[in-house]
């Protein structure tokens, strides 16, 4: 199986919905760092896994839409408590549709949002 990996940092804000979070339950922000994973079998007709700018402008659009805002007014996280769990899921979605076409397998997101805490979101394509 080929990897390929890019990793991104951006600043947003949030604030959790949760009851009782104390001071996570005021707007805050965090500097996020994005890693997408890319997994698969086969290597193109030029010797890629997937073009690796094409995989830049993919996740320079993601950072994006969310560089500098407050999540919980973007429409992704609506309803949603802003969790970089649900942040995770939310960007693989994105990475699923924009490298759509690609001879991939699997698509993983980890997000921290400091130096010690992450989630991650994979999906099988």
């Amino acid at each position: 199986m080929y990897q390929l990996s890019i990793k991104e940092e951006f600043v947003a804000q949030h604030f959790l919905t949760v009851p009782d979070c104390g001071p996570e339950n005021v707007n805050h922000s965090h500097i996020y760092a994005v890693e997408l994973l890319i997994e698969g079998k086969k290597l193109n007709k030029y010797g890629y896994l997937v073009d690796i700018d094409e995989v830049k402008k993919s996740m320079a659009d993601a950072m994006g839409m969310y560089r500098d805002k407050t999540l919980n007014e973007t429409p992704a996280f609506q309803g949603l408590n802003p969790s970089i769990e649900h942040f995770a899921r939310i960007l693989v979605e994105h990475f699923v549709a924009s490298l759509n076409g690609s001879d991939l397998d699997t698509l993983t997101v980890r997000m921290w949002e400091d130096r010690y805490c992450w989630a991650s979101y994979s999906v099988n394509i």
